[in-house]
């Protein structure tokens, strides 16, 4: 075909779509970028000439270019990108098998705490009430010891009592 020809050609919407290997979507996308409107036929078909379809190549090519700087190493940057995944991905597994763990230990160390709160209450209760015993044993000794002092020896193994003098 000659240059003429080319230019006067006419490409469908689905030729546009084969030849750019895309979707209706990003055809309009890129003819918004490259401010060109897609015309009508007298039957109201859209098409786009040889030129258009040209300059809306470019224009994908270039867009291309922004989101892939580095084509060929397109490839190589999805497996590292796929093998960061896969280090993350375990990093996860490995924190979260840790965390299991070391909460299933301290469990086992904390089950029996129960029991130590529980004796240990109950040790309390016990020594408060071993300490009251002994308050009254010692009120207790304090009187007999007064009341033993109370009584005066007049030989012969006879005691006499003496008068007490309540201070209670």
């Amino acid at each position: 075909m000659t240059n003429e020809a080319l230019k006067e050609r006419t490409l469908t919407p689905q030729e546009v779509r084969a030849i750019l290997n895309t979707d209706n979507k990003e055809i309009v996308e890129l003819c918004k970028k490259a401010s060109i409107l897609p015309r009508k036929n007298s039957r109201g078909m859209t098409y786009f000439s040889y030129e258009e379809v040209k300059n809306l190549r470019k224009v994908q090519a270039m867009k291309n270019k922004v989101t892939n700087p580095v084509g060929a190493q397109n490839s190589e940057s999805a497996t590292q990108m796929s093998a960061m995944k896969s280090i993350l991905s375990s990093l996860k597994n490995m924190e979260n098998t840790l965390s299991d763990r070391i909460a299933q230990v301290i469990d086992e160390k904390l089950e029996g705490m129960d029991e130590v709160v529980v004796e240990l209450i109950r040790c309390k209760t016990d020594n408060e009430t071993l300490r009251q015993k002994i308050v009254d044993l010692n009120k207790e000794v304090y009187q007999l010891k007064n009341r033993l002092n109370s009584y005066k020896s007049v030989g012969l193994g006879l005691y006499v009592k003496k008068e007490q003098h309540v201070w209670e």
